[in-house]
């Protein structure tokens, strides 16, 4: 019997999970081993995935994975931990400092002056980005890690200006299974940071604790932080600090982020510890009784067999020879090991399997497991079932439910649409435009008082405030619908939209995590794009951004509202949807194609955790809305200046260099013409609309305005209703402004960058050519 045939709400236990490679890891990693109890909680509405429990947390699978994993059902599941009955109130701290536990004489105090570095380290929805915000305030940059577009955040720790803390993506292992978790354990084990500041959701510990024994593994001075500590006493939890300090051999400081309690304990820690360099007491937590010692002799051997290996290459070796056991091939590859190591690796590995009956990967995860439920059995009072897992269950009742939770998440998503676009956003979109224009007006009057040369002028005011003002009034617009993202995302929802719209994306080749940037995309490409970055999937997150521009955005409304009321008055709503409708339809078709040539393969598997319902923190939120708009102003001020200075120079200049009356005369009306030829089997053979056209690249509204400078009030005698049926087509799908191409280029790189002008130019023109046709012919 297989995961996929349990029913809902029955329960079984794990007895081998099929499947290969980084995905069966990942299985493993998120506790999915044999002699696991788990339970079906529901499946999505549109019956794919299902939503687990197991180890205490709720996990999201597709249908075709569970299908891989064999159980044996049983009528209940076990109570079989044991659990101390209290705890004892003793003195904290234990370790570090002038701690009880730690052996001074190994102490290696760096020199007054070093900068100590930090790795943040924890799992997805622990709190880490809260904690990360209460170390650092206003001390943080972004960047990116090399070679990938994951975003870094560092910053120095408040009143420590000689420290460095590096947010490193939420993960659930050290194994190389998404992109996160690969720059995560290299920046670990290349950058060498100082020290690790380890986060953990004391709500949900043995989850939690599975990376930090691996991180111990590293052999690199780490503090642990409980986080969340409030819930668990709230919910009459307890957890021995003291003797989970003992037993992991590190010091354990429980913390709530969110409330700012506990913070400055665990900085004393963190800055001890690093500053003398105090390396964890234990590593090795194989039990030598547990099935005669198998995997406790296998490691060992390994390790004795690898040790010279992993010097050389820079690798703590118990970290190493666990994960050459596993067969990582990342870490095999930097070992070098000739053929007789090779070969005598795989026999004790294969000894190893024969005596405990299950693969290497099961063994080491299994080993990993049952010293964490020892730990807890001695040191965790478990909390009863919290308030917020109660509430979470009674809110997905509605939000995840077989009927309503399609219609709440469309709901959800046009109140979000109209208080960005027409309420919230609007209005802020408004003040920030009349601000700009005052400036305008006043830099235009002082310039013409100056009697400044008529080519700065023009500049300055055609050039500089039109174009890169008419781009920066999108910034409240962008503020504000991730002002509501920030609030879906940190609330636990999004999790669940991926999980509701999983199987209906995958018909297409995506995951149930690229609905929101497609959504995103109807409002504004440039935020949409950006948006993407929460995709784990590296093929996923670009298939997703080259779908974003078919999503029809705001900024083409003013094109077919004009041409609706010009060209097709008492039909706008009909055009309007059908526009929209095509768009989507287009972009199906378009993601079947690259499912089916860029983009060959199954998208990556939908395994994720389903965290709590939680109140998003102010300071988080406010926190991520003054990154964006940094990161939309730097762009702003950069690329897209850049691109508005050459549109202005080319419609102001004629081939001489003169300063041109009449736009007719300029140099962008020579290239406008050149692409007359083009364009006149759509039936836009007119210079004027390839000009209007061009300048809808720098922001898609001033094609309207364009085309009322350079027409007057006779374009509808002068264009037919099916050359406004060909313009109306071509504007939905034709290359989307500077500004998402600056995020394109951002994402993905200037090749990609100019491949998706391209594209869309050629996907617009075939549409149009096809609309042209049978606007003739009826």
């Amino acid at each position: 019997m297989t995961l996929k045939e349990l029913e809902i709400g029955k329960s079984a236990v794990i007895k081998n999970v099929g499947g290969e490679g980084a995905l069966r890891q990942h299985f493993l990693d998120m506790g999915m081993i044999p002699g696991a109890e788990v339970t079906v909680v529901k499946l999505a509405p549109m019956g794919d995935p299902m939503e687990l429990q197991i180890h205490g947390y709720e996990l999201t699978l597709r249908l075709a994975e569970a299908a891989q994993i064999e159980i044996e059902e049983i009528k209940e599941r076990s109570q079989k931990h044991k659990r101390i009955e209290s705890v004892k109130d003793s003195a904290h701290p234990g370790l570090g400092e002038e701690g009880k536990y730690h052996s001074k004489e190994d102490e290696n105090p760096l020199p007054d002056g070093t900068m100590l570095t930090y790795a943040l380290v924890g799992n997805q929805n622990c709190g880490k980005t809260t904690l990360f915000n209460q170390l650092t305030g206003s001390n943080q940059h972004v960047g990116n890690f090399p070679g990938v577009t994951v975003d870094r955040k560092s910053g120095s720790i408040k009143g420590y200006p000689n420290t460095e803390v590096t947010d490193l993506p939420g993960i659930y292992s050290m194994s190389p299974y998404s992109s996160e978790e690969i720059v995560s354990r290299n920046f670990v084990l290349d950058e060498k940071p100082k020290a690790i500041i380890n986060i953990l959701d004391a709500t949900n510990i043995e989850r939690n604790l599975y990376l930090t024994m691996q991180l111990l593994e590293m052999d690199i001075p780490m503090v642990v932080a409980l986080n969340m500590m409030d819930e668990v006493i709230g919910n009459q939890g307890a957890i021995d600090v003291n003797g989970m300090e003992a037993l992991l051999g590190v010091p354990v400081v429980p913390i709530s982020a969110a409330k700012n309690e506990g913070v400055n304990e665990l900085i004393m820690h963190a800055i001890h510890i690093a500053k003398y360099q105090e390396h964890p007491l234990r590593q090795d937590f194989c039990d030598k009784t547990d099935h005669d010692g198998s995997v406790h002799r296998c490691i060992h051997a390994v390790i004795h067999l690898i040790e010279d290996h992993a010097e050389a290459a820079n690798i703590p070796v118990r970290f190493a020879a666990t994960k050459a056991i596993e067969g990582d091939p990342l870490i095999l590859e930097k070992l070098k090991l000739d053929q007789n190591e090779t070969e005598m690796l795989e026999h004790i590995v294969q000894q190893m399997e024969t005596e405990r009956e299950v693969d290497r990967c099961a063994a080491i995860a299994d080993m990993r497991f049952d010293f964490i439920e020892r730990l807890c059995e001695q040191t965790v009072i478990k909390p009863k079932e919290s308030k917020e897992r109660i509430r979470s269950e009674k809110i997905d009742r509605i939000l995840t439910g077989k009927y309503t939770a399609i219609p709440c998440f469309i709901g959800i998503m046009v109140l979000v649409f109209y208080l960005t676009f027409n309420v919230i956003g609007a209005w802020l979109q408004g003040i920030l435009e009349l601000g700009i224009n005052k400036i305008s007006a006043l830099v235009d009057a002082a310039l013409t008082a100056g009697h400044v040369n008529n080519a700065i002028h023009s500049l300055v005011i055609n050039g500089i405030f039109t174009g890169v003002g008419s781009v920066l009034s999108f910034l409240p617009i962008i503020v504000t619908l991730f002002f509501f993202l920030s609030l879906m995302e940190d609330s636990g929802y999004i999790a669940r939209v991926a999980f509701v719209m999983d199987k209906l994306l995958r018909k297409i080749g995506l995951s149930g995590r690229s609905i929101v940037p497609m959504l995103i995309g109807f409002g504004c490409t440039v935020p949409a794009v950006m948006a993407t970055r929460t995709l784990t999937s590296e093929r996923d997150r670009k298939m997703t951004i080259l779908l974003t521009p078919f999503m029809s955005c705001t900024a083409k409304l003013p094109i077919y509202s004009f041409f609706v009321s010009v060209f097709f008055p008492g039909k706008g709503g009909f055009i309007m949807a059908g526009l929209y409708l095509l768009g989507i339809v287009v972009g199906i078709l378009i993601a079947l194609l690259y499912n089916g040539t860029l983009f060959k393969g199954e998208p990556v598997p939908f395994v994720m955790e389903l965290p709590n319902y939680r109140l998003p923190g102010a300071k988080n939120v406010m926190q991520l809305l003054w990154e964006k708009a940094k990161d939309f102003l730097q762009r702003a001020f950069t690329v897209i200046l850049l691109a508005t200075i050459v549109v202005w120079f080319l419609q102001s200049f004629n081939v001489h260099l003169n300063l041109v009356n009449d736009s007719a005369d300029s140099m962008l009306a020579i290239i406008a013409g050149w692409l007359v030829p083009l364009f006149k089997p759509l039936g836009m053979g007119d210079w004027r609309i390839c000009t209007a056209l061009i300048s809808g690249f720098m922001a898609k509204e001033s094609v309207v305005s364009t085309l009322g400078v350079l027409f007057g009030g006779s374009i509808s005698t002068v264009l037919s209703s099916a050359t406004a049926a060909s313009i109306l087509v071509f504007s939905l799908l034709y290359t989307p402004c500077v500004a998402a191409i600056a995020s394109v280029k951002r994402e993905l790189g200037s090749r990609w960058a100019v491949g998706v002008v391209i594209w869309q130019c050629v996907i617009a023109w075939v549409a149009a050519w096809i609309i042209h046709v049978i606007g003739m012919v009826i």
